[in-house]
C-alpha cells in the first residue's frame, strides 16, 4: 500500500516529522510491525540492530614494562530497547560503519588499561580474566551510546622478540618435553610389550596347533588301529560267546546229570535204607513182642509146671519124713502142722521162681542193647530145657 511502511526483523524504523518520539526523541521507533507513513510529510530510516564485529590490535604494557601485541574480537550490537535505539540512532544514523570503530577505539583503551595492571603470566594464564574485567570496565560506556557487548575474546598475546613469554613457558615446555618422552617411551614399552604379547600369542597359538595336530594324528592312529583289530576282535568276542555258551550249557548238562543222578541213585538209595530201616525197627519191634509173648508164655507154663508139681514135691517131702524117726506132737493136729509146713514151703519155692521170673521180665524193659541178650538167655534156656527135659525139684 502507498505509504506503509514495514522494518525487517533485525532493523528498528525511525520515522522522523510529526509529533516527537518516546522522551522528547526527534523521531519514533517502530519494530516488529508496519506503520503508515505520509509521504512527504514524514522521513524513514532504518537502524540495523544485526550483530556487528570490530577487531583491536594493540601494544600493550604490563605491570613489568613488557610490551605485548594483543589481539582481540568484539561482537556487539544495537540494544533491542527503545532507549538504546535512540541513542544508536542520534549517533549513528547517518554512518552505522562508525559503530565498529568507535567500539574498537573504545575497547582498545580498556584493553590498554587493564593490561597494564596485570602481569605477563596472568594475562597468558588468565584471559578469561582479562575479557571479563575489560567488559566490565566499558558496559557503562557501550550503553551510553546504545550498543551492548555479546562478547569479547582475546586471540593472541605475542611479547615480539623479548622472549619473556618463551622463557616463562620453557619449564613447561620442558616438563611436556619430559612428558612427551616418557609418553614416548611408554609408548615404545608398550609396542615392544605389545609385540612380545603378540609372539608369545603366535607362539601359544603355534603350540596349540601342533598339539591339536598331534592328538588328531593320535586319534587317526587309535581310530586306524581299532578299525584294524576290529575283525580280531569281534572273533575273539564271538569265540568268547561260542565259549560262554558252551560253559553255560555244560553246566546245565551237569545240573542235569547231578538230578538224575540223585533220581537214579540217591533218592533209590535212600528209600532203600528207609525201608531197611523201617523194616529193621519192625523186625526189631515184632521181636520184642515175640520175647514178651515168649516170656509170658515160659511163665505162665512154669507156673502151671510148679502148680503141677508141688504135690509130687509135697509126696517126696512126705515119703522122705516117712523112713525118719520123727515125734509127732500133738496128735492128729503135729501131723497137720507138719503138712502144712510141707506146703508152706512148697507155696515159697513157688513165689522163688516167680521172683525170679518177674526180674528177667524187669531185665527184658532195658535198653535195646540188652534186649538181644535177653532174648539169647532165654532162646538158651529154652534149648537147655529141650535138651535137658523135665526140671526135678528136689
Amino acid at each position: 500500500m502507498f505509504g506503509y511502511r514495514v522494518p525487517a526483523p533485525d532493523e528498528a524504523m525511525l520515522i522522523s516529522g510529526g509529533r516527537r518520539g518516546l522522551g522528547g526523541a526527534p523521531f519514533r521507533v517502530v519494530t516488529g510491525h508496519g506503520k503508515f507513513v505520509l509521504p512527504v510529510f514524514r522521513k524513514v530510516r532504518f537502524l540495523t540492530l544485526s550483530m556487528c564485529e570490530s577487531e583491536v590490535t594493540e601494544t600493550c604494557v604490563t605491570r613489568q614494562g613488557i610490551a605485548l601485541h594483543v589481539r582481540a574480537v568484539i561482537a556487539f550490537k544495537v540494544g533491542n530497547d527503545h532507549e538504546s535505539i535512540i541513542n544508536a540512532g542520534q549517533r549513528f544514523l547517518s554512518d552505522q560503519e562508525q559503530m565498529s570503530v568507535l567500539t574498537g577505539r573504545i575497547f582498545a583503551g580498556h584493553l590498554r588499561a587493564i593490561i597494564g595492571s596485570m602481569t605477563v603470566e596472568e594475562i597468558v594464564t588468565e584471559r578469561q580474566k582479562l575479557a571479563a574485567e575489560v567488559l566490565d570496565t566499558s558496559k557503562t560506556e557501550m550503553a551510553k551510546i546504545g550498543l551492548i557487548v555479546d562478547s569479547l575474546q582475546i586471540q593472541s598475546i605475542d611479547d615480539g622478540d623479548t622472549g619473556y613469554i618463551d622463557a616463562m613457558s620453557a619449564p613447561h615446555k620442558a616438563a611436556i618435553q619430559r612428558q612427551a618422552q616418557i609418553a614416548q617411551a611408554q609408548a615404545t614399552q608398550a609396542a615392544v610389550e605389545a609385540e612380545q604379547a603378540a609372539a608369545r600369542k603366535q607362539a601359544e597359538y603355534a603350540r596349540q596347533t601342533a598339539v591339536v595336530k598331534a592328538e588328531y594324528a593320535a586319534e587317526v592312529d587309535r581310530a586306524q588301529a581299532q578299525s584294524a583289530q576290529a575283525g580280531p576282535l569281534a572273533q575273539a568276542h564271538a569265540q568268547q560267546e561260542v565259549l560262554a555258551a558252551q560253559t553255560e550249557l555244560a553246566l546245565r548238562q551237569a545240573k542235569l546229570r547231578q538230578q538224575q543222578l540223585v533220581a537214579e541213585v540217591v533218592k533209590p538209595a535212600e528209600a532203600e535204607a528207609e525201608r531197611v530201616r523201617i523194616l529193621a525197627a519192625a523186625e526189631a519191634q515184632r521181636m520184642k513182642i515175640q520175647a514178651e509173648a515168649a516170656a509170658s508164655y515160659d511163665r505162665v507154663a512154669l507156673d502151671r509146671m510148679l502148680i503141677d508139681q508141688l504135690p509130687q514135691i509135697v509126696k517126696e517131702a512126705a515119703g522122705g519124713l516117712a523112713g525118719a524117726n520123727v515125734n509127732v506132737l500133738n496128735g492128729a493136729d503135729g501131723l497137720g502142722e507138719i503138712a502144712a509146713g510141707l506146703v508152706s514151703q512148697g507155696l515159697t519155692i513157688l513165689d522163688s521162681v516167680r521172683q525170679n521170673l518177674n526180674g528177667q521180665e524187669s531185665d527184658d524193659r532195658r535198653p535195646e542193647q540188652n534186649k538181644d541178650n535177653g532174648l539169647l538167655q532165654l532162646r538158651a534156656g529154652k534149648e537147655r530145657k529141650s535138651n535137658d527135659g523135665p526140671v526135678d525139684v528136689d
